[in-house]
């Protein structure tokens, strides 16, 4: 199915999903560019809502959640992949490979699959271990965790499609406190804070949102969604008096970086604790950046 975007162009629409999370987001449309409007927006022949979690989203959230998260393993390989050491290696083993075999392209090929078959791996692994942690944690009762806590919430965004209203996106923040932060970069993996100093100042009694998910169906991308998603985050923000709002990106997120940017968010840190061995973090190369809007 193709969907007239507002320019005119085309867009194919299919089922992925863009997630950003807190360690490896989620995640969200990322990539598109800011709109007028709040919370109800028209589209071509489609219209959406944002509206606080219910009950009854609790299947389709998740879902939004397990396939916004392993969405990013593929561009985590390829971009690990493409990293030069990576590269000299693949190509070392699979002249080891070529020279074992007895002058084999087989044996060579053979070999340099196999290291991306690791590298592959330890990409996956690294999201879908944080995805299960997640599902076990705050996603395992999001009525608990993000409704019945004042600090916290939780919001889908709604499309009517064909007359049938369909949850196409959502957005979760939660409460922090300032020390908090710190315990944070305590045990990540060569944590590094810059400029967190400036939010510090600025945090009173040291209470912050932390968008910990965010996604939006691929159909929904680059319609201002994930826009009015982040201005829904900041609206709470504001009204629970938080001195700023934080979220993690990963590496591999460059369009969630570029969409943070858009809206004044700032790098304060950067680490590379997965929450996954740290030689599978190694391999892959992924690390996670802290962005950090002051309200």
């Amino acid at each position: 199915m193709t969907v007239p975007r507002r320019d005119g162009e085309e867009d194919t629409a299919g089922q992925q999903r863009e997630y950003v999370g807190a360690a490896a987001i989620s995640p969200s449309d990322w990539s598109e560019r800011r709109g007028e409007g709040v919370g109800m927006a028209q589209k071509s022949n489609f219209q959406f809502s944002i509206r606080e979690y219910s009950p009854s989203d609790e299947n389709v959230v998740k879902s939004l959640f397990h396939d916004g998260i392993l969405e990013h393993v593929y561009p985590a390989f390829f971009k690990a992949m493409s990293h030069p050491d990576h590269v000299g290696i693949a190509l070392s083993i699979s002249m080891a490979g070529y020279v074992l075999g007895g002058s084999s392209y087989f044996q060579a090929l053979l070999f340099g699959s196999a290291w991306a078959g690791l590298i592959y791996y330890c990409c996956h692994e690294i999201f879908e271990g944080y995805m299960t942690r997640r599902l076990s944690t705050d996603m395992a009762d999001i009525q608990a965790n993000y409704l019945e806590n004042p600090d916290n919430s939780l919001w889908v965004a709604e499309a009517d499609v064909n007359g049938q209203s369909k949850v196409v996106g959502m957005v979760a923040v939660m409460g922090r406190r300032g020390e908090e932060e710190g315990e944070r970069f305590d045990d990540c993996n060569g944590g590094v804070m810059a400029g967190g100093s400036e939010f510090a100042q600025e945090a009173g009694d040291g209470s912050y949102g932390e968008i910990s998910h965010m996604a939006v169906v691929f159909p929904w991308r680059r319609r201002n969604l994930g826009s009015q998603l982040t201005r829904k985050a900041l609206d709470f923000c504001k009204e629970r008096g938080y001195s700023h709002l934080a979220m993690d990106v990963s590496s591999p997120q460059t369009a969630a970086v570029s969409l943070c940017q858009k809206f004044g968010f700032v790098q304060t840190a950067a680490h590379s604790s997965t929450h996954a061995n740290r030689w599978f973090s190694k391999l892959a190369r992924i690390n996670v950046m802290r962005m950090e809007k002051l309200i």
